[in-house]
């Protein structure tokens, strides 16, 4: 048992000896190191006092801030040398690796033209080196010259062809060349290597949107929505594919959630104000949309159509039955056209005979009038259309008030009617009433004692 005790404090023993010789070691290297690097320093320094230009000197000079990773002294160091390599020669200096430092250097600090320049001159004079065509390829990625791009980096792939930055900038490149099924390939691989890249995994998703692989696309999108560097562009996008697919309530949800992010870049917050005010538009809800249009305005007056916009929902905002004229359901309309033709005429019995829809451009309404002056069948056309009304849609209606034998007609419609229309009715029982008389008549119909659900507020 003693001996036992004894034989396990002598092994202890060796081991804090040897231990310690070890730490006395790497301290002796560690001041070798330090000693090094002082007498090279003092050497160069001593040698660039009296010529300048000593390539020997800059090298050893560059050599040393390189390896400490002093990247703009060594740059400053390495250009000059590089710039006298490019005159003459000199023995024992590796012009390559000059020229490589160099470009390290400058891209570190990130000094492109300098990198680009250094780069260029390493690989004319070593073309198969990985570092040289990747920083390269990098760079004429940067500068937009996306074929030169790819070029340099399938060289650097075929040196290297499991490298994550190589793929994803080759697939990038591919994509901005409008080539998504090329891009696609390369960015999953990229994204295998290296699962966190949530850039290239929405870059993944345009190509999918681009190649109309929108099911694949909206799923990367939705996933990435919580992000908070990429959240707002896919908030944006996947808003828009489900707008695209007439499912608005959801890509208002898209929209609102995309505004809730923090540090969101201008152009994008501005989309996502425009293409949400749009939607709430579309869903009748022109409460909401006209405070995000106001402040799109503000940002920028001339920003696509919200000057129109604002102008155009402003008034239908101020006038309820004119928005339900325009924007509600097509039951609604038809039901606030009726209201219309009960009070059109005064102290008139009105009874209405039948109503017909066109899509959700018009209606006709059939009505029997009994005035206390006259008698007769009277057609009402109600039109939705903002623009112009021409000579054919009136000529239409009046083949439909012969087919009913209405011995008048009546023709609404909150834009204008064309100079041909109104020619056209001059000899014919057909009176044409364009917006302004119109709102004038909606204005007196009480949609809420009609029954109308879009009138409710």
């Amino acid at each position: 048992m003693i001996f036992a005790i004894m034989a396990a404090v002598a092994a202890l023993a060796i081991v804090v000896i040897i231990f310690i010789q070890f730490l006395g070691r790497e301290k002796g290297l560690g001041k070798k190191g330090s000693k090094d690097r002082e007498s090279r320093l003092k050497e160069a320094n001593k040698r660039l006092v009296h010529n300048p230009l000593d390539p020997e000197a800059l090298n050893m000079l560059g050599g040393v801030y390189f390896e400490e990773e002093s990247w703009d002294r060594a740059m400053k160091a390495y250009e000059t040398l590089s710039d006298i390599l490019a005159r003459s020669q000199v023995q024992g200096i590796d012009v390559f690796e000059v020229n490589f430092r160099f470009a390290l250097s400058a891209s570190k600090l990130n000094m492109t033209e300098q990198a680009y320049k250094g780069f260029s001159l390493a690989r004319s004079l070593k073309q198969d080196n990985f570092e040289v065509n990747y920083n390269l390829g990098s760079l004429e990625f940067e500068r937009k010259n996306y074929e030169k791009a790819i070029q340099l980096l399938q060289e650097a792939r075929v040196q290297n062809p499991e490298s994550a930055a190589v793929l994803r900038c080759m697939g990038h490149a591919f994509f901005r060349l409008k080539k998504p099924k090329e891009a696609m390939s390369i960015i999953r691989k990229a994204i295998d290597l290296a699962p966190d890249d949530k850039e290239s995994l929405y870059t993944l998703a345009e190509c999918y949107y681009e190649a109309n692989q929108t099911d694949q696309a909206l799923r990367i999108f939705s996933h990435l929505r919580p992000d908070p560097v990429m959240g707002p562009n896919a908030c944006l996008i996947s808003g828009k594919i489900r707008y695209e697919t007439r499912q608005t309530d959801i890509a208002i949800q898209d929209f609102e959630m995309g505004l809730k992010h923090q540090n969101i870049k201008p152009d994008i917050m501005m989309e996502l104000r425009y293409n949400l005010a749009t939607s709430y538009i579309k869903q009748n809800e022109i409460g909401k949309a006209l405070p995000l249009l106001q402040l799109l305005q503000q940002d920028n007056p001339s920003y696509r159509d919200v000057n129109v916009l604002i102008s155009k929902y402003q008034e239908l905002y101020a006038n309820r039955n004119l928005q339900i004229f325009l924007m509600a359901s097509s039951a609604d309309f038809v039901a606030l056209c009726r209201k219309v033709v009960m009070t059109f005429y005064p102290k008139a019995k009105v009874k209405i005979t039948n109503i017909s829809v066109q899509k959700n451009e018009w209606a006709d309404i059939l009505a029997e009038v009994n005035t206390p002056k006259w008698s007769d069948l009277v057609m009402f056309r109600f039109i939705r259309t903002q623009g112009s009304i021409g000579e054919l849609i009136v000529r239409d209606f009046h083949s439909h008030l012969k087919e009913v034998k209405a011995g008048k007609g009546v023709c609404m419609t909150v834009g204008i009617f064309s100079e041909e229309a109104k020619r056209y009715t001059e000899a014919r029982l057909i009176d044409l009433i364009e917006k302004e008389k119109l709102t004038v008549i909606l204005n007196t119909v009480d949609t809420k004692a009609a029954g109308i659900p879009g009138a409710k507020k």
